[in-house]
């Protein structure tokens, strides 16, 4: 499983390919792919997908019955990282250096002194207008470098790094008589008179490895919730009248408020465009929103073992020790006692362990998918994931067994049905 996770990250460089990959795994699993700007055709029993951006998914099966309830995931697929800017190339007599800027904060020092590549997409001119194209180096050609102990006697005493200085990255010293733009325009398929824009970011190209019961790899964060989602989604058995939808939402690290992310309408564009196309209507779609329920799957935080003391002594993660449930009082988190309770029952039925986790008081977090999706489509929600050291770091380690339990547990989701019970006060799960 774990290798299979490893291949899964080498394919998904980028919010851009990590989509097109993902597409291509449901083709060839007999998914249809839909495109917004057209007529759709929903056919009950057949299965689609939809995607926004190039770099937001939603895939769906529809039941032969009517549709009386949603199944839903949410991770997402974008990572703390530096995007170029689109003047980039600065040669100083010495090296060629392309600026960068950061998407969102990343632990600087994980980055520096190691081999780093570029990937992403670019736009062509061509007769009829623009024509998009995912480009990856595929290698190392790029390196941030640290300055020498000599000159900075106290790099270990908490130095502070600056993005606009510190992390700029090198392509190559002046010498050297290719260009970043030129070696882009032969990956793309273009001369330089037709590159016209692009959306370029570093990433850490090392393959992901097992260490003991550890896994050590770059974007577990969230791409072990995007591939345990998948695989429990593709593997459920479905159950009647209920509609699974597997979801991944670009720009998570950026407070998702954009026309892809999660706080999008993407989501719910989808699922009303296919309620009237399967001849429901409008009260109909919101009692299957109601009878429904969401997974939003992203990492949380292991016991760091040099640091325990940033973490709730009641609350301390650890590896391999099964699935997160996530709450947090400030609601940040969706989790609540009855979403808890239900998912609780899932990892049960699917022998999968579960941890709880609340933050320390004074160190509330981040947010995630849930709330946030919740804005759009209001479903009964639970926050989960896996617990990692390191997150937002440029290589980040989690446990060997982990990503098992999830797709376990979400295999187990996706083949039951969750809805309320006639009283209207709990929730049934069936399978």
């Amino acid at each position: 499983m774990n290798k299979e996770l490893f291949d899964f990250i080498e394919a998904c460089p980028t919010p851009f390919h990590t989509v097109a990959h993902i597409s291509d795994m449901l083709s060839d699993l007999g998914y249809t792919k839909l495109c917004e700007g057209e007529k759709w055709e929903i056919v009950p029993g057949k299965k689609y997908f939809v995607t926004r951006n190039h770099s937001s998914i939603i895939a769906f099966r529809v039941p032969a019955s009517a549709v009386h309830s949603f199944m839903i995931s949410a991770s997402h697929d974008d990572f703390p990282t530096f995007f170029i800017k689109p003047n980039a190339e600065q040669d100083n007599g010495n090296f060629l250096r392309i600026i960068t800027g950061q998407n969102s904060p990343s632990i600087y020092s994980s980055w520096l002194d190691r081999p780093l590549s570029v990937a992403g997409r670019v736009s062509v001119m061509t007769d009829d207008g623009i024509d998009v194209r995912l480009v990856d180096f595929k290698r190392p050609c790029l390196i941030i470098p640290n300055v020498a102990i000599h000159m900075n006697r106290s790099v270990n005493d908490g130095a502070k790094l600056n993005a606009a200085t510190d992390m700029v990255p090198i392509y190559s010293t002046s010498d050297n008589a290719s260009t970043f733009k030129k070696d882009l325009c032969a990956l793309a398929n273009t001369d330089m008179d037709h590159l016209v824009s692009y959306d370029l970011m570093l990433y850490n190209p090392m393959r992901g490895c097992e260490v003991n019961d550890m896994i050590i790899a770059p974007h577990l964060d969230d791409l072990m919730g995007v591939f345990g989602t998948l695989k429990g989604f593709c593997a459920a058995s479905d159950f009647d009248g209920v509609m699974p939808v597997f979801c991944v939402f670009d720009n998570e690290e950026v407070g998702s408020a954009t026309k892809q992310g999660a706080d999008s309408t993407f989501l719910y564009d989808t699922l009303i465009r296919v309620c009237e196309k399967l001849g429901l209507g409008a009260e109909d779609y919101r009692r299957a929103v109601s009878n429904g329920f969401m997974v939003s799957c992203d990492n949380s935080h292991c016991i760091h073992p040099n640091h325990p003391e940033f973490y709730d002594k009641n609350h301390t993660l650890k590896m391999n020790h099964g699935v997160v449930i996530k709450t947090n009082a400030n609601q940040r988190m969706s989790t609540d006692a009855v979403s808890w309770g239900v998912f609780s029952q899932i990892c049960k039925r699917a022998n999968v362990p579960y941890q709880l986790h609340s933050p320390r008081s004074d160190l509330p977090g981040g947010s995630t998918l849930g709330n946030i999706s919740n804005t759009q489509v209001s479903i009964k929600s639970v926050d989960i994931g896996l617990p990692q050291l390191a997150m937002h770091s440029c290589m980040e380690s989690a446990g060997a067994r982990d990503i098992e339990y999830l797709v376990s547990a979400m295999t187990e989701y996706y083949s039951s049905a969750i809805f309320r019970n006639k009283d209207n006060n709990g929730y049934i799960i069936k399978k």
